[in-house]
């Protein structure tokens, strides 16, 4: 089982850019979905973004499609969230996830997925 860490939140500007990062540990990281989720004060974990094992496939929430790119990069065992054009109410912590499949990290309830990073704090604000 991977074990994940995302890097890369902060504060910013509305209309500005932040680029996440998610390294995950183990030897079969191109084997996982990988997706990116957020949770805002007071609100439900949601899912923002997922990407297939060889990266050729990508699902978004209508929320942030357009604006946050997933990509990964496995010889380094790495995904990425992209986030640009950053609105206020994209201030949340964001998570990593992996799973097996990309379906289950799209229509799974968050609490039944097993593998997560510890969540990076993303403030957009003046």
């Amino acid at each position: 089982q991977v074990q994940l860490v995302e890097s890369g939140g902060g504060l910013v500007q509305p209309g500005g850019s932040l680029r996440l990062s998610c390294a995950a540990s183990g030897r079969t990281f191109s084997s996982y979905a990988m997706g990116w989720f957020r949770q805002a004060p007071g609100k439900a974990r949601v899912f923002v973004a997922a990407i297939s094992g060889s990266g050729i496939h990508t699902y978004y929430a209508d929320s942030v499609k357009g604006r946050f790119p997933i990509s990964r990069d496995n010889a380094i065992n790495t995904v990425y969230l992209q986030m640009n054009s950053l609105k206020t109410e994209d201030t949340a912590v964001y998570y990593c996830a992996a799973d097996r499949t990309t379906s289950r990290l799209r229509y799974s309830s968050p609490s039944a997925l097993d593998v997560w990073g510890q969540g990076t704090l993303v403030t957009v604000s003046t």
